[in-house]
């Protein structure tokens, strides 16, 4: 989720982190190792629908 910065973050402990980024990614998935700030860890999963990226769809040449 993208927030219009700058922002005062409450964290689950209770302390309050500021940030002046003009934009904030928080993150909704919960995958983040930087939670509650975004850090991309969702873009690592893929869905069983599609190929993946890096591999060809078909391999002949």
């Amino acid at each position: 989720m993208l927030v219009e910065g700058p922002v005062d973050v409450v964290m689950p402990d209770g302390s309050v982190r500021h940030c002046e980024r003009p934009v904030v990614a928080l993150c909704t998935c919960r995958r983040s190792k930087r939670a509650p700030f975004c850090d991309t860890s969702h873009r690592h999963r893929q869905r069983r629908d599609r190929p993946a990226a890096d591999s060809p769809e078909d391999s002949t040449p």
